[in-house]
């Protein structure tokens, strides 16, 4: 059994990492639902990219998704000054809708069978295989250098994002390479997690660790344990209960933070 789900826990194991800490960012800046904006813009592009061809290569499939996501990076990136006037949300919302419609006309024009939207979409966990994790974690590992390279100066504008200001192009720079980077995970994780599994790992680990610790060490570490600890259980209780694996890791994740909001107000009571 261990090694019909090693893939998928390795698989949940490194995306626990590199979305655990893109979630602290993503909490700070309050753009929460930025990774689903970018997981649909992922999914357009990779829906036009099947239709220029049934049988088209995984690879020029994946360039088409990465270059409609580096499209919404740019977007957030340079609309970051009208924050005062268009809260950042709104923005992440239009695009999130429109990409999904264009998602489902694109489809009408697709020879794409329900079976490979359906995998295209919601991703396929247990089937992970060994290549496609080893280039995952070469991409999250190179996504991680950059972010230790810069982590200086993304935590500062994550910091400063709640009170915005005046926008520098160095920050404007910054954006982009923050996003598109960010893109670069998203792309690569939704074609085997799904959207609900990245949008999970992306938010409830950073929320139950920003519940109970202050500083940006304590709540990274905190958040790889949970979403170590929840995913794991969500893909054993997937293959025990024969359960579909994305959703329940999402449900594992979800009760851990029910856990983390009890605890807090058991604590709260015997202050």
């Amino acid at each position: 059994m261990i090694e019909f789900l090693a893939p998928a826990l390795v698989a949940c194991f490194l995306l626990a990492c590199i979305l655990g800490y893109f979630g602290l960012h993503v909490l700070q800046r309050e753009v929460i639902f930025v990774d689903l904006a970018l997981a649909q813009l992922a999914a357009l592009g990779a829906t036009v990219g099947h239709l220029q061809s049934v049988h088209a290569d995984g690879f020029i499939v994946y360039l088409w998704s990465f270059g409609f996501t580096l499209g919404g990076a740019a977007i957030f990136a340079l609309a970051r000054p009208a924050r005062t006037r268009l809260p950042q949300e709104a923005l992440i919302g239009i695009i999130y809708g429109v990409s999904a419609a264009l998602v489902i006309l694109v489809l009408s024009k697709s020879a794409l069978d329900r079976d490979e939207v359906e995998s295209m979409l919601t991703g396929r966990l247990l089937f992970a295989e060994w290549s496609e994790i080893g280039v995952m974690a070469l991409l999250f590992a190179a996504v991680g250098a950059l972010h230790f390279v810069l982590r200086g100066a993304f935590l500062e504008i994550s910091e400063q994002s709640r009170h915005p200001g005046r926008v520098t192009p160095r920050v404007k720079l910054l954006d982009f390479v923050f996003y598109a980077s960010f893109g670069v995970v998203v792309t690569s994780s939704v074609p085997l997690a799904g959207v609900l599994v990245v949008f999970g790992m992306l938010i409830i680990p950073a929320a139950c660790a920003a519940i109970f610790f202050d500083g940006i060490g304590r709540r990274l570490l905190a958040g790889w344990a949970v979403g170590a600890l929840a995913s794991g259980a969500g893909v054993a209780a997937s293959a025990w209960w024969d359960l579909p694996t994305g959703a329940a890791v999402v449900a594992a994740l979800g009760a851990t933070f029910a856990l983390a909001l009890l605890a807090t107000a058991l604590r709260a009571e015997e202050g």
